[in-house]
């Protein structure tokens, strides 16, 4: 089911609702997807959904701001992770939740990180889809993703002037039928760190795919958060979410909760 809600800014944001249970034992999941993808191809295709919701949990998935079915202002000083994770804060109290687990991945995963700094009604969280790049550089790891050039690939009229290395984002705007000026002013806007790590002390699962650029050595952002493990599944920064250990990984640790 999909519903609406308002961000603090104004902007319209959409999410998606799941649930079989009529009263759950465990807090609500909030999952978050990453740059140029939506709630229903980061987390209900690959079967994140299915496994949670089958464990008796209540779902919801949130499309962030110019993503999916949410609003897609032009303007990058309407991005940003910082005003994502307002927005969360703002998700939460829509639906009216004292609790919520929360999962991301890759944007998803940094809104994770700063929503849970500022906010105690998050109280267990995944990360996936990053690794040291959070510690060491304050964010997705732009060693590896230079902001400069995803932009001119989500810009650039024709896909041969696309740089080969940011290619894979243009290609996979394309195929989800994304607003390219919108991925790109938060590409522009997006958070530079450093990421207030300390504030974090809630349980936390690091989860990356082995052969994830983006997502190295995540025993480093493990061991900079007080209360984490790390899980490492088959994949690269796309294909992880798909190797069936990703979702039985997310559901064990929320499960605990």
């Amino acid at each position: 089911m999909t519903h609406e809600f308002t961000a603090p800014d104004g902007l319209t944001l959409r999410y998606h609702s799941w649930s079989r249970t009529p009263d759950p034992a465990l807090p609500p999941v909030l999952l978050l997807h990453g740059f140029s993808a939506s709630a229903l191809l980061n987390w209900e295709a690959p079967g994140v959904v299915e496994a949670l919701v089958a464990a008796g949990r209540t779902v919801y998935a949130t499309d962030a701001r110019g993503h999916g079915a949410s609003d897609k202002p032009h303007d990058e000083e309407r991005y940003g992770e910082v005003l994502m994770a307002e927005d969360v804060r703002r998700f939460i109290d829509h639906v009216g939740a004292s609790e919520m687990h929360v999962a991301g991945y890759s944007m998803g995963a940094i809104v994770t990180l700063l929503a849970a700094a500022g906010d105690t009604r998050i109280t267990r969280l995944v990360a996936g889809g990053v690794g040291a790049g959070v510690v060491e550089v304050g964010g997705l790891d732009t060693r590896r993703m230079p902001p400069e050039l995803v932009s001119a690939a989500l810009t650039a009229d024709d896909l041969d002037e696309v740089p080969e290395q940011a290619r894979g984002f243009r290609v996979l705007a394309e195929a989800s039928g994304a607003d390219r000026l919108a991925l790109a002013a938060q590409i522009r806007a997006m958070f530079r760190g450093p990421m207030p790590l300390d504030r974090i002390t809630v349980p936390a699962l690091v989860l990356a795919g082995e052969d994830d650029p983006l997502a190295v050595r995540p025993e480093v952002l493990a061991s900079a958060l007080p209360d984490a493990e790390v899980t490492v599944v088959s994949g690269d920064h796309l294909g992880a979410v798909r190797d069936p250990r990703f979702a039985a990984a997310i559901t064990e640790f929320l499960g605990r909760g």
